[in-house]
């Protein structure tokens, strides 16, 4: 028999029951902080009480274990059985220890109620800081709207300003534009008035003069003319009247002579007078035909004359006719003029129109420029202004369900405290209560959970802040609560004294362990908002670090060369021979940060422009960009993504041939579209497929397609403002020349320096030296080809190292002497202009689908392990990276070339180079081995300091690092 002390002061005794549950009774009455002791009744009887919690809160019905023992009737309550002395013993001393555990109790119970006290008070306090915060947010809020408010007037006020202005000026530019064509009008009118009363003035001047010539020469013809034919005439008739009266004077004497001879037969001296009378008349006969012979004369002397007048008449009427002619072309010159200056006076108000025009929509433009960025700041003010008043709201949510559990913990604490004292006190149970029935309630956690606003609902609804890792979930599946033992069978079951409380199963329960976050989740939407907020905090940075400074590196990295940009270049080939198959822009555009990341500062496209085969080298139409790889929206977004990383865009450019558009007369594809409309003046004359019209070429001729004549001038101009179009306009930072041995050096240099690239790189191709199938060791005539044209460039470009390729190639099948020349220094370009050489394994050419000269493939570590240590610029294979495999590998040896202050002029002293195996130190902080040959640095006297090795592949390779 055991007793247990109620809250009404009454004893209770309970009998031990067979089941087992009575002996692991008193524990889990201590469980719930209940004391109990043994006492003597005569019979059990078991009640149900519900226990409501004071102060008016809430809580579901706790059961309550509680006992008392009888024989089954009243009359039997007041005898004692009979008890040996160990009995009352045991039950004094459980007395005592109840005793002692009220005690306990009571200072826990002052404990916690002080310390619920604190935590009240600690919650005001957090409360009133929130409170507080929150009207601080709210103030900060008003204050961010208010200065919007002001901003937004501000900026509308300046957009009623500058409109105002903008139509004040338009119209002062309209009012302008009228005057200068008034002004213009009159100053027409005026010159062409002056212009025209002047040569009008001249012309009736020379009309005059003219009249008055001809007048005169005229009347001088008319007088002499009449005077001389009146003189002449009176001449005439004197003459005549001398001659008719001679001869009548000569009839009357011929007749009085014959009348004499007929009659009497006169004397000879009459006839001798008349005789001599007839030689006077002759002679006055003679005079007068002499006279009339000068009267012919002086009359043709005045044809003469006239005709000279008439020729000066003439001559004088074609100058007037001249002069009216001029009048007519100045006349029309004038008109020309005036048209031509009424259309430059249009162009110029049109131009002035259109400018006036494009100022509007450029202050328009930066308007809504400012108003969206305005705009933008106001949004992310609000967006800033709602996180923290979110932010805020949910700490105070969860400062709520917080005070809440920490009320409902004071509460089941206080219930516990009035069940312990009740239990202490030995009340008696009221008498309406059910004798019949045990309840039995862990309390505490589990009425938590079962509880309506518990934490388990919100959960299961919410889903957990984060994933529950294994370990936790693991643990948490462990967890086995101490319920009262399951009845399977249900006839025990309903004849169990043990009623079910209908709690939830554990898996039921923590099942949120498997809950996968929800959209609609308040932590995870946080988490959203903060990460959106971050991006856009980011692009703002970026975009602003992008404005102020271009290039982020160190000062010694900032002094740019188009030989070698920084000097610590790592270039990659992003593309392959079957890339044009894809949408490669957009497929090569995310892979930016990754390559960054890597350590790649150069990123090497393919030939942008439109081109006969789609891998590009075939171009044809130079400014158009809508490719095989994408179109020049997609080329331009690429080309920002690596800028967004730092990353340099080279552009892979084909100037020494190109594709015609169409046949010439004769059938031969000679004639050149689109922008660069060339003809065969731009083909070199030795290309004896094309028939081209220029100078010999000055390299090598590419017989696949019409080689470019850059001796032109026309030529040179069109490619380089071209490159500038695409440095410019589409974002290229340096070339890739492809086929350089096409034209000159010299060439090249003229377009590096117009262009001013950041890095160029000239595909320099040539056979190296063979004999009976082996390589030569002595490969210095190849080199030294390759370094001419460099040379000829003026170093303004570098080029690739395909002689260091093609020595790699034998040195790394245990040849590794190969890798030393006679003088000691590194037997390819590299050895002799290291700042020029650009050290490569493989390309679209040599390796990829086409496969001319691939590096072997179990030699591809070494070989980069040999480039990326030693100086030059080295380029990584875009299937070396992604596809191969090693993409690790190369991460791992670049981070040893930038730990260890390799650049494209570091120095290389090559310790061992034989068959066993190859050492070089490079700077003064790099040690790298090839082969199989034991050795370490730090067993070498010469080596001085403390070497780390960095990089271990065993036999393939090693790199020690400075400490």
């Amino acid at each position: 028999m055991i007793g247990i002390t109620l809250s009404n002061g009454s004893l209770r005794t309970a009998k031990c029951c067979s089941s087992g549950f009575s002996s692991s009774y008193p524990d889990r009455i201590s469980h719930f902080g209940v004391k109990w002791h043994p006492v003597t009744r005569n019979r059990s009887s078991i009640q149900e009480r519900k226990l409501s919690c004071p102060d008016g809160w809430n809580y579901k019905s706790r059961p309550v274990v509680s006992t008392r023992v009888g024989d089954g009737n009243s009359s039997g309550r007041n005898e004692a059985l009979d008890i040996d002395e160990n009995e009352l013993l045991a039950t004094r001393k459980a007395l005592a220890e109840a005793r002692a555990r009220q005690e306990a109790v009571e200072k826990e119970r002052d404990r916690l109620l002080e310390e619920l006290a604190r935590s009240e008070a600690k919650q005001r306090d957090y409360v009133d800081a929130i409170r507080h915060d929150k009207e601080m947010a709210i103030s900060e809020l008003e204050a961010a709207k208010s200065m919007f408010n002001q901003k937004l007037e501000q900026s509308v006020e300046e957009r009623f300003n500058l409109e105002s202005k903008l139509v004040l000026a338009k119209q002062d530019a309209i009012e302008l534009a009228v005057q200068v064509e008034k002004l213009a009008e009159i100053a027409f009118q005026q010159a062409t008035s002056h212009i025209l009363e002047d040569v009008q003035l001249r012309v009736s001047a020379a009309e005059t003069s003219a009249a008055e010539a001809a007048y005169q020469i005229e009347e001088q013809i008319r007088n002499a003319t009449e005077g001389t034919i009146f003189s002449i005439i009176q001449q005439s008739k004197d003459a005549l009247e001398k001659a008719l009266a001679v001869a009548e004077s000569a009839g009357d004497h011929t007749r009085k002579a014959m009348s004499a001879f007929t009659d009497d037969m006169s004397s000879v001296e009459h006839l001798t007078s008349i005789q001599s009378q007839n030689v006077k008349l002759q002679t006055v006969v003679n005079d007068l035909e002499s006279q009339l012979l000068i009267c012919k004369n002086e009359v043709e002397r005045l044809k003469l004359d006239f005709e000279t007048v008439s020729q000066r008449a003439v001559a004088l009427e074609n100058q007037a006719n001249d002069a009216e002619k001029a009048l007519h072309a100045f006349q029309e010159s004038s008109r020309k003029t005036a048209i031509q200056q009424e259309q430059e006076i249009n162009s110029l108000l049109e131009k002035m129109k259109k400018e006036t025009a494009e100022k509007k929509r450029a202050a328009s433009k930066a308007f809504k420029n400012e108003l969206e960025s305005i705009k933008a700041a106001i949004e992310a003010a609000k967006e800033t202004s709602r996180s923290q008043e979110e932010a805020y709201m949910r700490r105070c949510d969860a400062l709520q369900r917080s005070l809440k559990a920490s009320e409902a913990a004071s509460k089941m604490w206080r219930q516990r405290a009035e069940l312990a004292e009740a239990l202490l006190l030995n009340k008696t149970l009221s008498e309406g209560e059910d004798e019949d029935a045990i309840f039995v309630g862990s309390g505490g956690r589990i009425n938590l959970l079962v509880d309506n606003d518990s934490q388990k609902w919100k959960l299961l609804s919410d889903g957990p802040r984060r994933d529950i890792p294994v370990w936790m979930a693991r643990r948490i599946n462990s967890i086995c609560p101490k319920f009262p033992p399951r009845k399977t069978n249900i006839s025990e079951v309903m004849a169990s004294r043990f009623k079910s409380l209908q709690l939830p199963k554990p898996d039921e329960v923590w099942s949120i362990a498997q809950e996968k976050p929800k959209e609609g989740d308040i932590l995870i939407e946080h988490v959203i908002e903060k990460e959106v907020i971050e991006k856009k905090r980011k692009s703002l940075e970026r975009a602003l670090q992008r404005k102020t400074i271009k290039w982020q590196r160190t000062p010694e990295e900032t002094k740019l060369e188009p030989g070698t940009g920084t000097g610590r270049e790592i270039v990659f080939q992003a593309f392959n021979w079957e890339s044009w198959r894809r949408q490669w822009y957009l497929e090569l555009a995310p892979k930016a940060a990754d390559l960054s990341r890597s350590g790649v500062t150069a990123v090497w496209f393919p030939p942008p422009t439109e081109s006969v085969a789609p891998q590009g080298y075939m171009p044809s139409d130079l400014y158009n960009l809508n490719s095989a790889y994408g179109s020049v929206d997609d080329l331009k977004h690429c080309i920002e993504e690596m800028h967004n990383q730092d990353l340099l865009a080279l552009g892979d450019v084909v100037l020494n041939h190109r594709c015609a558009h169409k046949q010439s007369p004769n059938g031969v594809w000679n004639i050149f579209g689109g922008k660069l409309a060339w003809g065969p003046e731009a083909i070199v004359c030795d290309d004896p497929n094309f028939q081209g019209r220029g100078n010999p070429s000055s390299g090598d001729v590419f017989h696949a397609a019409p080689n470019i004549d850059h001796s032109q001038d026309f030529v040179r101009k069109d490619i380089k403002e071209w490159l500038n179009w695409l440095r410019n306009d589409i974002g290229f930072d340096g070339w890739r020349l492809d086929f350089v041995r096409g034209f000159s050096g010299g060439y090249v240099k003229e377009y590096i320096e117009a262009s001013n690239p950041a890095f160029a790189i000239g595909e320099y191709w040539d056979s190296l030296a063979y004999e009976g199938g082996n390589l030569c060791y002595n490969q210095d005539a190849h080199r030294q080809r390759i370094v001419n044209w460099i040379n000829a460039t003026g170093g303004t470009s570098s080029a690739f190292d395909v002689t260091t390729k093609g020595i790699l190639h034998s040195a790394l099948h245990n040849q590794y002497w190969r890798l030393i020349d006679p003088q000691g220094k590194p037997s390819g370009v590299m050895g002799w202009w290291p700042s020029r050489a650009v050290t490569f394994l493989e390309n679209h050419d040599t390796g990829s689908t086409q496969g001319h000269w691939p590096f072997p493939r179990d030699k591809l570590t070494q070989g980069y392990a040999y480039i990326l240590t030693h100086p030059g610029t080295p380029v990584v294979f875009y299937d070396h990276f992604y596809d191969f495999g090693i993409r690790d590998i190369i991460t791992e040896l670049i981070e040893a070339r930038r730990r260890g202050g390799i650049h494209c002029r570091s120095p290389v002293k090559i310790l061992h180079a034989n068959n066993d195996g190859y050492v070089a130190q490079v700077g003064d902080s790099v040690v790298m081995k090839l082969g199989h040959f034991d050795w370490n640095p730090s067993k070498e006297v010469y080596l001085d300091g403390t070497w780390q090795k960095f990089v271990d592949k065993g036999s393939d390779y090693q790199v020690w690092l400075r400490q």
